[in-house]
């Protein structure tokens, strides 16, 4: 248990933040050694680690193959070990989980060795594709198409379309657009890649010069992506940049269109909004701009669409002449401004006081789904409220991954340390158990021991006693005790009447030689009965000893056992202590320099949304005013218009009724009861307006 252990910490730990070992190839395996599958599974631990490569558990997977290749590399008799069914296969397989943990560096040592070792030419081609898609990630786009033209023939159907993909995404970030084109041409119909071909075709169209087929590729692929969240999105995308792109021309219909298809619960639907509002603005259709702003301004206020809505919908109001709800709505803009841009300041407070990277230290960021999501329901932490916005870039998903994963390994290197202290409790017990009794047992076990040997002399004895027989056969050895016991008594009579003549008589002679006649002739009758029978009992003894001897050798494995699990590990555990605390120390300080990375981003990004917000109150005052004032000059252009309005008919009624009233000849001049002659101009403040010309203030910027 303490080596497995002792070789998955340094293997995890060394790996993961050193990228100190390296990895020697040498496939030896004829299957397909770059997939992370088996149809026959021979090697417990090789299972272990493919069942954490497919929960995406690649620390685990990594430090359980390093660890078998390990031991397997110091083993006397490798073919007897079921693990060398899968030695090639998972060589080649630590390259690829060390490239999908991003550690590119080890997993393009790794690649780099198999081009150069004595391998086949497929798992060559393979190990290319790997190492040029390293590249791509790294955006090193000249040494990722080095590496795919390292490839001779081709390579293992599975990967054939991610590595013509991959190749044409190459040429597209190389300006080598056309090339691009004829791969992805070839690739269209391939359902692992469907939707993705289409889109990287139509955009390398595009910008080959051939808009035309460009944007009849993307207007099909924006009809339907196929089936999926993700395609769902791509098609949202596709639909959105095409709308951008003709509103650009300013081929407004068609861009509509576009804008129309997107989804309005999708991840693009603010943009899509925004735009087709933007659409008919420009198209001079105010009154069908406000129908998707409205609908806008009701979505989350963090949004950069949301607030660039909340200008545009007064903005629409005031080129509809309807200045007073203009202005209504800019003062809620400004309300939701002011808010927001307190929401920023507190957010970046916040962050500068290290709640952002609590927030991301907690186990729910890589339990629960949609987290991001759910942590901005959280009352009370203000740095969320834009942390999905932010998370949408790559460089900041990237310097995230980073923290989290040291993270990761820095609670890891805690439970290993904690776990150290816990086997120094076991071990600490286990002497105080045995240490008191193991010399009792050691003396009981001397003199069983020596009570062994002699029961094996004894047998040795037996064995060579029986094998004489054969060749000098003697009866007498196999006489039972009885039998044994008369011819003695015969031998002891005969020496008696030896001794003393005058007891001897012929009879009685003969009498002991009939008795030993009958004796020896049963003996020399049954010799062969008995040696055989002798025999089987000396194979039954064999049977008795060898399970004497293996319950000798389980008492000496087992007395090894005690001593060893208690003596040795304290240099061991304590190279192993020293190892985690060092890189304890080092995770800590590269975890403090990527949480200052990535502080700094969230705080650089909400410095520019606060920026922009207060960008957007100064417009949004300006016009505030602007709107004011145009609704005051036109409530005052009614009011004068009613003025005048009253004033003719108040002149109208007076000429009908001065004529009946006086005489023909004395007749005043009509409208004037008072006998004055009436001007003939109107006042100023009763003059009609002249229409006025719109300033560059009346058509304010959105």
């Amino acid at each position: 248990m303490f080596p497995r252990l002792a070789c998955a910490i340094a293997g995890v730990t060394l790996s993961a933040l050193t990228s100190l070992h390296s990895i020697p190839v040498q496939a030896k395996a004829p299957a397909d050694p770059g997939a992370l599958y088996t149809d026959d599974l021979k090697d417990l631990f090789f299972g272990e680690a493919l069942f954490n490569a497919y929960q995406d558990n690649y620390v685990d997977a990594i430090a359980g193959l390093d660890t078998e290749l390990k031991q397997y590399r110091l083993l006397d008799d490798p073919e007897l070990d079921p693990f060398s069914l899968h030695f090639g296969q998972a060589e080649f397989a630590v390259g690829d989980l060390e490239l999908s943990y991003r550690m590119h560096r080890e997993a393009g040592r790794a690649m780099q060795q198999v081009l150069q070792g004595n391998v086949a030419q497929p798992i060559k081609n393979e190990a290319a594709y790997r190492l040029a898609k390293i590249h791509y990630q790294k955006q090193q786009f000249a040494n990722a198409l080095h590496a795919l033209e390292l490839i001779q023939g081709r390579v293992p159907e599975r990967v054939r379309p991610q590595e013509l993909f991959l190749r044409a995404r190459v040429y597209m970030q190389l300006g080598r657009f056309e090339e691009a084109v004829a791969l992805l041409e070839d690739l269209k119909g391939e359902k692992s890649l469907q939707g993705f071909v289409e889109y990287n075709l139509g955009i390398a169209l595009l910008k080959a010069g051939e808009t035309e087929k460009g944007v009849l590729v993307l207007d099909g692929l924006g009809r339907d992506a196929g089936n999926g969240h993700a395609r769902q999105a791509l098609q949202d995308k596709t639909n959105l940049l095409l709308g951008n792109q003709l509103m650009k021309a300013e081929e407004y219909d068609r861009a509509r269109s576009y804008f129309d298809r997107v989804q309005l619960s999708g991840p693009f639907s603010d943009q899509a909004l925004l735009g087709a509002g933007w659409v008919e603005a420009n198209a001079g259709r105010y009154d069908r701009a406000l129908v998707p702003w409205q609908m806008l301004k009701q979505r989350r206020n963090t949004g950069a669409a949301v607030h660039e809505a909340m200008l545009a919908v007064p903005y629409a109001y005031g080129k509809l002449d309807v200045h007073s709800t203009a202005a209504v709505n800019y003062g809620q803009a400004l309300d939701l401004f002011g808010e927001q841009v307190d929401v920023l300041t507190h957010s970046i407070t916040s962050i500068r006081e290290g709640k952002l990277l609590e927030a991301l230290r907690r186990k729910e960021a890589s339990q629960v789904k949609n987290w991001v999501v759910e942590l901005r329901k959280l009352p009370g932490a203000p740095e969320t409220h834009y942390l999905l916005d932010l998370m949408a870039s790559n460089d900041y998903q990237e310097f995230l991954r980073n923290y989290q994963d040291l993270n990761n390994l820095f609670e890891r290197n805690r439970d290993w340390l904690q776990s150290l202290d816990a086997f120094e409790e076991i071990i600490a017990l286990r002497r105080s158990y045995y240490e008191p009794i193991l010399p009792g047992l050691d003396v009981a076990f001397r003199q069983i021991d020596a009570r062994i040997k002699m029961r094996l002399e004894q047998r040795q004895r037996l064995a060579a006693r029986i094998d004489n027989l054969l060749v000098n056969r003697r009866p007498e050895l196999l006489a039972k005790s009885s039998e044994t016991e008369a011819r003695l008594i015969l031998e002891q009579m005969r020496e008696i009447l030896t001794y003393n003549p005058n007891l001897s008589s012929e009879e009685t002679r003969d009498r002991i030689e009939r008795l030993e006649g009958v004796l020896k002739f049963r003996l020399s009758r049954e010799f062969d009965d008995r040696l055989t029978t002798a025999y089987k009992n000396l194979q039954e003894l064999d049977g008795v000893i060898a399970t004497l001897q293996e319950t000798y050798r389980r008492y000496v494995r087992t007395r090894q056992a005690a001593t060893h699990s208690y003596e040795g590990y304290t240099d061991q555990i304590a190279s192993l202590r020293g190892g985690l605390n060092r890189a304890q120390d080092r995770i800590d300080r590269l975890m403090a320099r990527q949480g200052s990375m990535l502080e700094q981003l969230a705080i650089h990004e909400l410095d520019q949304r606060r920026a922009q917000l207060e960008s957007y109150q100064i417009k949004a005052r300006f016009a505030l005013a602007d709107s004011y004032d145009r609704a005051n000059e036109l409530q005052e252009q009614r009011e004068n218009e009613r003025k005048v309005e009253q004033y003719r008919e108040q002149v109208e009624q007076l000429q009908k009724v001065a004529p009946e009233q006086a005489p023909p000849e004395q007749a005043e001049p009509a409208g004037n009861p008072d006998g004055e002659p009436l001007p003939t101009d109107n006042p100023p403040e009763l003059e009609a307006p002249e229409p006025e010309t719109e300033s560059g203030e009346g058509a304010d910027d959105e």
